[in-house]
Formats: structure tokens, C-alpha cells, sequence
């Protein structure tokens, strides 16, 4: 280590220097290999996470090899709460503890930036596991979505944690994709606006948000994970990429590449995406983090590489800072084309100045920095399960309800494959599925009530499973057909199985050829509807599915996606009637043809036409949810009919709550372009606001929309602002529309860029 004397001559010590210097002495001073240690992650105890992913065994590395490996320092730390079922103090111990030992054993001494999933809060045994992002979407809440990410940031950063990676900002364009689950809905502007607020609050706990997965991941041929895209670059810019412009100007400071290739370029290897877009165009400074093994695929699933060292060149000249999640292409691999001449240089200090100056900006490398972690810190408070309560309960969506609902007195049979499992609450990347079913040994380290449970704690209940969720026997059936008999009303639960890679029917690599419901649960739903009893079906699910067949024939229809830890007591509180249902739907639930899935975002020869025999009409569509309690529509205008291209509109939305029960409405505000360069969308979303009414209380919602909003990808290849009519369509759903106002854009035609008005502004008053 430099001594006391000498520390003055040498810059990146001085707290009192601009980042820039202290960076730029520091790189000066460092050997080939250990720069190359700041661009590698390293996931000791890789094993203990059981048969994750495909190929990740290729990559373990050994706690033997820890001292080695980090000799000359390292880049990362992969998942040291992630990896295995261990209490937070162990945890905070262990990173503590580990973050010493590369500080003691380097030259220079600079600790390890630490990283975790956090998709549903912080994915570590013992913490809360919070609602998935469709149900962030669902709440139309950004407000909310901050709060929470702000909650569990908070904790992250007290045990020595650093990044986290989420949120996944890929719009949904294919629901039989497995990662639909993992994802806000399919409108780039309810994406962005959620994602944003996450960013926005992991940030202001002091955490480094990770944007997943840039970008066109979503958009894979068929729904199939890691299928190449080959989607036109005007869908990219203006379904695609929204969501991350949103989110890197709410202040992210890392992106994660995604692992398709676009129209056969594999993103990781693609500096026009990674570079010249995302840096040179979007200004964005922070790092680019790749996603696990992406850099190794690039020769051993994509075929563009030679081999390690090729693939390790490439992503590098790409734009991509550091691999993860352990060494691999960018260790000995990195290292000899360096040596021998075959990467330049310049290139790894072109990613050591973005490592070490975030890690600078972190604090890593201050005088005195010791990490210290809380280690008594309770990761499942009573203030984090009441805002995983308060999340859940203003996501779930009622879809339908003939008047049975809230059940009030009622014998309930419950029934379904999900009613009785604690699992069904949760997605793929909460801990217990991702890495607790690989412990069964552990238990689950927090509680999980059931919808059964929940359900008991105010009604009168027979149960019977009917099947699991893949499988079962007519028996099985027989006695769910038995116990609907001997109720008022059926409940049933039926959904997903989350998991990764077929070990589930949702989630990262579980992806599906069509959507009707998995396994035998639609012949159940069938045998008790033969009953002729009241039916009412609760899902948990990671996507929507095809309920064509019996819409018309179910007494109501309840969603709760995945609810977290709190759902069971939320959903029953929606069924009882205690909660008044608010969520709306981030996702169209689809008509019939379900191997024909699409989004609302529909040009008008991709809605039902006279051209094709397939009615792509939604069931329940985007945007769409009821609740107990109506809310009365009085007026909704402008104030201007005309609106300057380069200026705004105001649109007045007048609501009363006629009942003696509090009331909430979602007012949503369409675009509709009759006339465009290009085929645009019938309608799409450009703003929507969630608004609480008391008994007999009247709001007016007043939106302020720029024209940017307009704004879209025209033939030229550039975004732009078009003069001529517009229209906007203010309603409860994408397909009930309360008015449509005309307005006539004035003002010569103009581009609009990264700067562009994203959002527009909402007031309510009184």
C-alpha cells in the first residue's frame, strides 16, 4: 500500500480533486491486469443456486479460487445474499468481510461494487417479497412504485449493497413469452412512467438502478426466450426505447444489454446500440453491466465470435463495461489479446473510467470508507409488509362481476391448483422460487398466508385442489365438482406456476406455444361451471390467458398477477369487500384465437377487419378494471381546440362520487392520429392519473399535454411533430372511451429528440 508520505503526490487519493482527475491518475497508475480486474464480476458459490439457468455450470467458480481471482482487485460481486438461504447479518457480515479482503490484498485497494436482484424487492432469504412488476403496472401508481423501490433501496444500501438490477423495462409484445411476468404491461408510456418511479426511488436510497434488458428483448419471434428480433427500427424507437429514455432521465446510472440479437446483430456486441445510441445520442455516463454469461454467448449460442477472446473484443468495442456474472471472457481470455496486440487498450480504459468513476461517485474510494453494513437490519419489517400490502391491494383488477361480488355471508368451495399454495403469490425472481427451491431444506423465511387461509379467516369453507397445476385425475376433479355442490358460491384459483428454465409454467424460459390455460385447470374450470353454481375465478399469474370460452358464463372474474407476500389478505380483502378493487389492466387479456396474441397498440389493419378471418379484439382490454364502487363521469374538454406544435393542451376531467363509500377512477387519455407519414396505432396511451374521491366528493383532473406527446417515428427515420387533426380520447379502458376531442395541431412541423416532454403534467383539485 502507498505510504502516508507519498499519498500527496498521487491525485486519486484527494477527496478535495473532481472525479474526472482522480479517475484519470488512477488508470495511469494501473497494470494491464488490474484494470481488467475492475471490468469482472465474480459469483463465488455459483453451485449453491442449484440448476439455474443452462450453462451456468460452465462458469462456477470455486471459494479456493477466491483469493487468486482477486488478487489484483475485481470489478464485482455477485449476489452474496442471492446465492443461498442465509440471515441478513450473516450476509452483512460475509460482504463485509469479503470487501476487506480485497481491499487488504490489492494494490490500491478498491472495494468491490456489490450487486443484487431486487425485481420484487431485494431477492435475499428472510426479505419481503413485494407484488411483480405487472402488478406496479396494474396500480397505475408511479407514486407508489417510488415509495416501495425507495423502501427496499433503503435496506439494500444499509447492508453494503450497491446495484441492483432492476427494473425490466421491456414492453410486452407477445404474451406466451415467459417474461411477461417480468415485465410493467404492453404501453411504453405506462412502462415508463412505473419504471421511472422505480428508478427514482432505488436511486434516492443511495442504489444504482440497472435498466433490463436494452433493448428489443420482448420482441423475440414467437414469444420464445433469447429468439432473435426482427422487429423495424420505427417499432424499436417508438415501442421499444420510450421506456428507457424515461428512465435514464430519471436518473439510472447502469444499463443491462439484452441477450437477443436484432435483425442478427446480438445486442451485446452491437456498439451501435450500446454506444452510439445509449451514450452519444442519450448522453448516458453510467455503466453498462452485461447480463449473465451474455458475453460468452456471443460465440457460444449467437455464433458471431471466434472464441473468448473474440467474444470478450467484441463486447467491449460494443460498449459493454463489465461481465457478470463472473470471470469468464474477460479475464485470462481479455488479458492475451491485450498482450499480444489484438484489443486495444484504450478500449479497457475506455470501461475502467466508467467503473471507477461510478464507484468514485459511490464513495468507494473516500478517505476512511470501511463498509460497515447494518447487520441487525429486520428485511421484513411491519412498515415493508404494510406497503407490500398497500401495493397488492391497489393492483389487483376486477376483470367481471355479474353482482356476486363482495361476497358477503356466502359458503364458499374453494378450489384450484393456486388456492392452497404460498408459492402462487410470487414470480419467478422473488427468492423463494429462485433460489429457495433449490434449498428445501430452508424454509421459506418469511410468512406467505394462502388465498384458502386468508379466505377461512372470514368465511365459511369447503376446499378440494381439483388438479395441480400440470396433471392430475378425473378423482381429482370429481371432488372439486363435489365440493362446488355443497357451496353458494365457487372460488376458483387457478394461475401459473412461477419458475425458471421448465421448471415452471411462467417465467424466464418458460415460454408457451399458446395461451389457454396450463395443464388441466380449464377442464376444471369447465366441471364446475357444469355445476350451474355462482363462479368466481381468481388468477395468479405471470401472463393473461384465454378465458374465451367460459367469460360468459363465469359470475366474476378477479387478477392478482403475482401479489407478493400480502396478496392472499388483499385478495381476500377485494373479495369480501373490505378493499374496493382499483388495479387496471397493463395487459390485454385475449379473445379468441389465443395463438394469435397481439397488443392493444394496433395499427388499423391489426384490429378486426373484413381482410382477415382472426379477430385479434381483446376479452378485457388494456387498461381495463371495475370496481365496487362507480364514479360518475360529468364532463371532460379542452380548453383550446388548437394546439401549437410546439406547445400544450389542457384537457379538464370533472368526476363526482355520488355513493356514501370512498371511490377510485383512472382516467386514461388516448391519442388517436388520423393522418400520419406512417401506419400508427388506432390509439395509444399518453397519460393516465389515479384519482381517490371521498363520499359525495367532486375532482376535476386537469392534464396539460405537450405536443411532443405527438410526437413519432416518420418515414425519414427521425421523430417528429406533425401539424393537422388529432384526437383525444379521454375514457376508463383503451376500448371505452368516455369523449373524444379534436384538436388541430398548428405551427410548422418540427423533430423532436431525447429532450422531448415525456409525461404530462397532472393537477386535481380541490
Amino acid at each position: 500500500m502507498t505510504t502516508e508520505a507519498t499519498a500527496p503526490d498521487e491525485v486519486w487519493r484527494d477527496p478535495h480533486a473532481s472525479v474526472a482527475d482522480r479517475v484519470r491518475d488512477l488508470v495511469a497508475r494501473m497494470t494491464p491486469q488490474e484494470k481488467i480486474a475492475q471490468l469482472q464480476g465474480i459469483w463465488v458459490g455459483i453451485d449453491a443456486v442449484g440448476d439455474m439457468a443452462p450453462h451456468q455450470h460452465e462458469f462456477a467458480v470455486a471459494p479456493q479460487d477466491f483469493d487468486e481471482l482477486t488478487k489484483h482487485g475485481i470489478g464485482q460481486l455477485t449476489r452474496v445474499f442471492g446465492t443461498r438461504p442465509i440471515a441478513p447479518e450473516v450476509g452483512a457480515r460475509t460482504l463485509a468481510r469479503t470487501q476487506r479482503q480485497i481491499v487488504e490484498s490489492s494494490r490500491f485497494g478498491i472495494p468491490a461494487l456489490a450487486h443484487e436482484e431486487c425485481l420484487t424487492g431485494l431477492a435475499a432469504w428472510q426479505a419481503t417479497v413485494y407484488p411483480s412488476p405487472l402488478c406496479w403496472g396494474a396500480t397505475f401508481e408511479p407514486d407508489l412504485v417510488r415509495r416501495m423501490a425507495e423502501q427496499f433501496g433503503g435496506s439494500m444500501r444499509r447492508l453494503g449493497i450497491h446495484q441492483g438490477l432492476a427494473p425490466v423495462l421491456d414492453v410486452a409484445r407477445d404474451l406466451r413469452w415467459g417474461r411477461v411476468e417480468e415485465t410493467i404491461g404492453e404501453d411504453p408510456h405506462l412502462v415508463g412512467t412505473i419504471g421511472a418511479a422505480y428508478v427514482e426511488g432505488l436511486e434516492a436510497a443511495g442504489i444504482v438502478a440497472t435498466l433490463k434488458h436494452f433493448a428489443g428483448y420482448s420482441a423475440s419471434r414467437a414469444g420464445r426466450n433469447l429468439a432473435p428480433v426482427s422487429i423495424g427500427p420505427r417499432e424499436l424507437a417508438d415501442v421499444i426505447l420510450p421506456p428507457f429514455e424515461m428512465a435514464l432521465r430519471a436518473g439510472a446510472r447502469s444499463v443491462m444489454n439484452s441477450y437477443s440479437d436484432n435483425d442478427g446483430v446480438p445486442v451485446a456486441a452491437d456498439p451501435r446500440m450500446l454506444t452510439e445510441l445509449l451514450r452519444d445520442e442519450y448522453g448516458f455516463t453510467g455503466t453498462v453491466v452485461a447480463d449473465y454469461f451474455s458475453v460468452a454467448f456471443l460465440h457460444k449460442l449467437h455464433g458471431v465470435a471466434a472464441g473468448r477472446e473474440d467474444a470478450a473484443a467484441q463486447a467491449l468495442a460494443a460498449g459493454i463495461d463489465v461481465e457478470l456474472p463472473t470471470v469468464d471472457c474477460y479475464g485470462e481470455p481479455l488479458l492475451e489479446g491485450l498482450y499480444f496486440d489484438r484489443v486495444d487498450v484504450a478500449l479497457v480504459d475506455r470501461a475502467l473510467t466508467r467503473v471507477l468513476t461510478q464507484k468514485f461517485d459511490l464513495g468507494l474510494l473516500d478517505p476512511g470508507y470501511s463498509p460497515a453494513p447494518d447487520a441487525n437490519l429486520d428485511l421484513d419489517d411491519a412498515e415493508s409488509q404494510a406497503l407490500a400490502r398497500e401495493v397488492a391491494e391497489r393492483s389487483i383488477v376486477l376483470l367481471h362481476n355479474d353482482g356476486v361480488l363482495p361476497l358477503a355471508g356466502k359458503r364458499l368451495a374453494v378450489v384450484g391448483p393456486r388456492a392452497d399454495e404460498p408459492g402462487a403469490m410470487m414470480g419467478c425472481y422473488s427468492f423463494p422460487l429462485h433460489v429457495g427451491v433449490h434449498h428445501p431444506d430452508a424454509d421459506m423465511g418469511i410468512e406467505v398466508s394462502t388465498v384458502l387461509e386468508a379466505l377461512r379467516e372470514e368465511h365459511d369453507v369447503v376446499f378440494a385442489r381439483g388438479c395441480p397445476v400440470l396433471g392430475g385425475t378425473d378423482d381429482e376433479i370429481a371432488e372439486a365438482v363435489a365440493a362446488a355442490r355443497q357451496a353458494e358460491v365457487c372460488v376458483v384459483v387457478l394461475g401459473d406456476q412461477a419458475g425458471l428454465f421448465g421448471k415452471g409454467t411462467s417465467g424466464e424460459g418458460c415460454d408457451v406455444a399458446d395461451l389457454r390455460l396450463p395443464g388441466r385447470q380449464e377442464e376444471l374450470l369447465e366441471a364446475v361451471l357444469d355445476t350451474g353454481m355462482p363462479v368466481v375465478l381468481v388468477l395468479l399469474s405471470g401472463r393473461p390467458y384465454d378465458l374465451s370460452r367460459q367469460a360468459n358464463r363465469l359470475a366474476a372474474v378477479v387478477c392478482g398477477f403475482y401479489p407478493g407476500q400480502e396478496g392472499a389478505e388483499a385478495l381476500s380483502g377485494v373479495l369480501s369487500g373490505r378493499v374496493n378493487p382499483t388495479g387496471r389492466l397493463p395487459v390485454s387479456f385475449p379473445g379468441s384465437g389465443s395463438t394469435q396474441p397481439s397488443t392493444y397498440l394496433s395499427a388499423p389493419l391489426g384490429t378486426r377487419s373484413e381482410v382477415s378471418t382472426v379477430d385479434p379484439t381483446p376479452l378485457f382490454p388494456f387498461g381495463h378494471g371495475l370496481s365496487y364502487v362507480p364514479v360518475t363521469w360529468v364532463t371532460a374538454g379542452c380548453e383550446d381546440r388548437e394546439w401549437p406544435t410546439d406547445g400544450t393542451c389542457a384537457v379538464h376531467v370533472v368526476l363526482r362520487n355520488e355513493t356514501d363509500s370512498p371511490a377510485t377512477e383512472v382516467v386514461q387519455i388516448y391519442l388517436h392520429d388520423p393522418v400520419a407519414e406512417v401506419a400508427r396505432p388506432v390509439r395509444s396511451l399518453v397519460g393516465a392519473v389515479k384519482v381517490d374521491l371521498a363520499p359525495g366528493q367532486t375532482r376535476t383532473v386537469t392534464a396539460r399535454l405537450h405536443a411532443d406527446l405527438t410526437s413519432y417515428t416518420g418515414r425519414a427515420g427521425h421523430r417528429q411533430v406533425d401539424a393537422g387533426d388529432v384526437e383525444l380520447h379521454v375514457g376508463t379502458s383503451s376500448a371505452n372511451i368516455h369523449t373524444a376531442l379534436k384538436l388541430s395541431m398548428t405551427g410548422p412541423a418540427r423533430r423532436a429528440g431525447f429532450d422531448r416532454v415525456m409525461t404530462p403534467e397532472f393537477t386535481t383539485s380541490p
